[in-house]
């Protein structure tokens, strides 16, 4: 299921323009922290999700099997399916009140429920299919992130066009629930891995002004931190959904 979230926790920091930004003054350290608490997030995740598909005790608190041989899930895995929006919410409402330990616990911690949450993907695809669309998955969304990185060009109109394309996403695919459309459902997967790859240049280019406004205010290092974590976040979920969705397009199932 995908999980279509943006978050909304920069609003009290500066973000400089590209006519704003001096030479030299992009902190790297401030990048690589967000692309650090990223790459942490998706290795927890693939940790939990791994053992809750491989350790039948841990499963079964998740799912049970119908008599049609498929998946159901339990009463927890139900609280596990819609607690990262739960997670998404306190973090980016609370991001000026929690503490920078706060934040980064909350935000591992949402990491580890989002790969228990995965882990039904593990039943349902080929080892091939996951491997090779988690494979395009990382190509694909390293080329948009170079590319929002080194751009001249202010991408805020164009992520506001990506935000709104993405709400039309949300919406459509509501209405496609009751629907069970698969051509539907097929567009929209095609329109979803456009929208997340342009959003992906988006944040990583907003990621890289807030780094500039950083250096420019002298921000303290537990707002600094804070950012990292909000960045992570916003760029791990452009990353998990283009995963899910090439998966829905290309994933071969058991």
């Amino acid at each position: 299921m995908e999980n279509y979230n943006q978050t909304q926790g920069f609003s009290n920091y500066t973000v400089l323009d590209s006519q704003q930004i001096p030479a030299g003054a992009i902190s790297k350290k401030f990048m690589s922290g967000v692309f650090l608490w990223m790459f942490a997030a998706l290795g927890v995740s693939t940790i939990f999700a791994f053992l809750f598909s491989v350790n039948a005790e841990l499963a079964s608190l998740l799912y049970v099997q119908t008599a049609r041989g498929g998946l159901a899930l339990t009463m927890p895995g139900l609280l596990v399916a819609f607690a990262p929006l739960a997670f998404v919410m306190i973090m980016s409402f609370g991001i000026n009140k929690l503490s920078s330990s706060a934040l980064s616990a909350l935000f591992i911690a949402y990491a580890a429920v989002m790969g228990m949450s995965l882990s039904t993907i593990l039943f349902t695809y080929t080892t091939g299919s996951l491997m090779g669309c988690f494979a395009s998955a990382s190509a694909m969304f390293g080329v948009m992130a170079v590319m929002g990185y080194t751009t001249e060009k202010d991408l805020t109109s164009f992520g506001s066009l990506m935000m709104m394309g993405l709400v039309g996403i949300i919406i459509a695919s509501m209405i496609n629930f009751f629907m069970h459309s698969d051509t539907l459902n097929y567009i929209l997967s095609i329109v979803g891995v456009a929208v997340f790859l342009g959003l992906t240049a988006y944040d990583v280019q907003k990621l890289k002004r807030i780094g500039a406004g950083i250096e420019f205010q002298g921000t303290a290092a537990g707002d600094t931190r804070k950012l990292m974590v909000m960045g992570a976040l916003s760029l791990y979920l452009d990353f998990i959904n283009l995963f899910l969705l090439l998966l829905r397009l290309f994933g071969k199932r058991k």
